[in-house]
């Protein structure tokens, strides 16, 4: 992997909320990284939405103002923001300010190598437009356990990462075009994946107000531009959230990885395209993961878009 000595390094965003013990585990991991004292770090501590959440919030800022880095800066809020609007400001913030940024949530660990591979690799692709964003998860792929170099991917993924000013600016929280995905299949069917993920259906779920993601809306931006994610071959950062205590928790067996312990050198392509084998590993991985997901989908989509559409014409109406 790269040196990092000579990179300007990107500031670090962490989202906390409620959960003490995998903020602490989230510090702890992020400390072990050789360029974590020399970056900077900023700190959102969201506020309780309940009373039965104070405790929790309290002890979760009490180990954030207590840990210690040379360059931190922790952002309090007196109320719930919720995660969503946390992350759009947060972001938009921190790339206005320093033209690029790293982001983790406290439900994740990562690995020795996460802010290097990030920070190289941010520096590499800092001009290359079509680059949207730097993701430092993989799927558990066995075809990639000696594989040593990273990949592009037309999606993007939520757990650790980093992107650009000039991407994000592209970030449009009112996913503008939305309904193109009820009217063309062709379009759906890429934004699935193939087939292969239902992320049309989340996006409908958000602009019905049903559910409130950042990442849906981000990956339609990201879509819309033709935009690329480049992965590693090997994941970087794990997800230790599947316990019941975070606002988002369901489980997918194709996010059930450990962290790499990397060894050697991982190099970066020149040639800015998806990789379609990979690709295709991919797929299938996620695919065998989601069970009857296409079933479901084909049982389930005509009776979703008939509610979404009703549901928008009643929002008009009033």
């Amino acid at each position: 992997m790269n040196s990092t000595a000579t990179i300007n390094l990107a500031p670090i965003a962490l989202f906390v909320f409620k959960r003490p013990d995998h903020t602490r585990k989230m510090l702890a991991s992020l400390a072990a990284n050789p360029e974590f004292t020399h970056s900077p770090l900023y700190i959102y501590c969201d506020g309780a939405r309940s009373e039965s959440d104070l405790a929790d919030v309290e002890l979760t800022r009490k180990i954030v103002n207590g840990w210690n880095h040379p360059n931190k800066k922790i952002i309090m809020q007196e109320k719930n923001r919720g995660l969503a609007n946390s992350v759009i400001a947060g972001v938009s913030e921190l790339t206005e300010q320093y033209g690029q940024v790293i982001v983790v949530e406290d439900d994740l660990v990562v690995s020795t190598h996460f802010l290097s591979y990030l920070n190289s690799a941010l520096q590499k692709y800092k001009s290359s437009q079509q680059v949207m964003q730097i993701s430092a998860y993989m799927f558990p792929v066995p075809e990639f356990a000696d594989k040593k170099e990273a990949i592009f991917l037309p999606f993007i993924s939520s757990w650790g990462w980093a992107t650009w000013d000039r991407a994000w600016k592209d970030f449009d929280a009112k996913a503008t075009n939305w309904k193109l995905l009820l009217k063309n299949k062709e379009a759906r069917v890429r934004f699935d994946l193939d087939g292969c993920y239902d992320y049309s259906g989340m996006l409908l779920r958000q602009m019905c107000g049903e559910i409130d993601s950042w990442a849906i809306r981000w990956n339609w931006s990201v879509f819309r531009n033709n935009g690329l994610v480049l992965y590693p071959p090997i994941s970087f950062v794990k997800n230790i959230g599947f316990d019941g205590s975070g606002t988002h928790c369901r489980r997918n067996e194709f996010h059930n990885n450990d962290i790499c312990v990397f060894l050697g050198h991982l190099s970066y392509p020149e040639k800015i395209e998806i990789s379609n084998p990979e690709f295709e590993l991919i797929k299938k991985v996620i695919q065998n993961s989601s069970g009857s997901f296409t079933v479901r989908l084909l049982k389930n989509i005509h009776s979703n878009i008939k509610r979404i559409i009703m549901n928008m014409s009643n929002r008009a109406d009033g």
